[in-house]
């Protein structure tokens, strides 16, 4: 990603928010801008009158989707004098994380070396599609699950990340790490990771979904095996779309279905009954069934768009930039975050403030609810996600109630 363009400042006239509404909470689910919301429209006009829709159609868009994401990502492939372009072969549509990390979990046993006894490593308070693909694999393969727990004390984030790098050994089989912790905010240092993951012959796979599209990803410098992300949240796509990268490792592996669409020549339409027994190359056999998705394609199409002009590094600067003056007056209440420590600390797109033991988490909540603030509550951290669409009065606005809730 180019970084040198000037500063972005507020687009909230993008967006189709209410004034009086303060949404802090893109983790949870973000709104639409009126480009994807266009997009969307669109696309069910057209899909009133499906007359002369063509074979080619029903994989155009997904083609589209699956370039925007390449380049998000810069998920690159060697070309002709060593020039790098973007690679969307290795990208395939999904509709959940699960299913993407099912597809993982389902060819483990392939994996070069899988043997009893090895070990699949977590970091701890993961989301559930994180932890639950594991246990039927697990016992297939006799494998077990280490889960690497946040430290109890402040700053949490350097030593986090040491800790899970300790972890990672000669019997490690799969590492499982998103960039950013789905409740506290928390980085965690993705090239040191998959460095520690090809030294030990340990498949990477990390889910992005709380951090691709606001939060810089070079995976040419990670080198996952996997990487999948939902797109409903900082992808800012319609809900159910997701988008999945696989590596070499899954090349000839097991999909989780056989979808029609996933064979080669299957355009063409005329021959669909000389059953082919070859996949389309590298990422195609694992697309969801359906997955032309004619509706939200579009949308998802639009919102990618959007964040590759956006640029994440200046979305980061932008969160950065209009929550500063908010947290020390937090600090001073007796709230607690992650400071900044570069790629081992907290990111500025989502954010985990700890509470004082005395505050009810979910009572503060309420309170920011009462005033049209929405924010998230896990566990005793409370979720902030501010994006391009917030401005000052929506920090104000929160600032003020949990500064009134915790009595000040």
């Amino acid at each position: 990603m180019n970084t040198k363009n000037p500063p972005i400042s507020t687009q909230k006239d993008k967006f189709t928010l209410p004034s009086t509404v303060h949404y802090l909470n893109c983790a949870t689910r973000s709104p639409l801008s009126k480009k994807a919301e266009q997009a969307g429209y669109e696309a069910v006009r057209r899909d009133t009158n499906p007359f002369g829709l063509r074979p080619d159609d029903f994989f155009s868009g997904a083609l589209q989707v699956r370039s925007l994401f390449s380049q998000l990502i810069n998920n690159r492939s060697a070309g002709g004098a060593a020039i790098r372009t973007p690679d969307p072969e290795r990208i395939a549509i999904i509709p959940s994380v699960s299913y993407g990390m099912a597809v993982v979990a389902r060819n483990l046993s392939g994996k070069p070396g899988i043997r009893a006894g090895q070990k699949i490593v977590l970091v701890g308070d993961e989301f559930p599609s994180d932890v639950y693909a594991w246990d039927r694999v697990c016992t297939e393969l006799g494998l077990h699950i280490v889960t690497v727990p946040m430290p109890d004390v402040f700053p949490k984030g350097a030593l986090w990340n040491e800790r899970l790098l300790d972890a990672i050994g000669p019997d490690t089989a799969l590492v499982v790490v998103p960039p950013v912790h789905w409740m506290y905010g928390i980085r965690f240092d993705l090239e040191e990771i998959g460095r520690r993951a090809r030294e030990v012959g340990a498949w990477l796979a990390i889910d992005g979904t709380q951090a691709i599209g606001a939060l810089p990803f070079d995976l040419d410098a990670i080198q996952p095996d996997a990487v999948i992300c939902a797109g409903y949240k900082w992808l800012m796509g319609p809900y159910s779309l997701g988008l999945a990268y696989f590596g070499p490792a899954f090349d000839d592996g097991i999909p989780l279905e056989e979808g029609w669409m996933n064979r080669l020549d299957s355009n063409q339409f005329h021959r669909l009954m000389d059953y082919q027994p070859v996949y389309r190359p590298k990422a195609y056999r694992y697309n969801v069934g359906e997955h032309s998705h004619f509706m939200q394609m579009p949308m998802l199409e639009a919102a990618l768009t959007q964040l590759i002009e956006w640029q994440p590094a200046r979305i980061q600067d932008y969160t950065k930039a209009l929550m500063a003056d908010a947290w020390p007056v937090l600090e001073s209440l007796g709230c607690s975050l992650e400071p900044e420590n570069g790629s081992r600390g907290r990111s500025h797109h989502l954010i985990g403030l700890w509470l004082p033991e005395h505050a009810d988490p979910m009572a503060v909540q309420q309170a920011l609810l009462a005033e049209n603030v929405s924010v998230s509550v896990r566990s005793r951290a409370m979720r902030i996600a501010p994006h391009v669409y917030n401005e000052p009065e929506d920090v104000d606005a929160l600032v003020r109630v949990i500064s009134s809730s915790l009595g000040h």
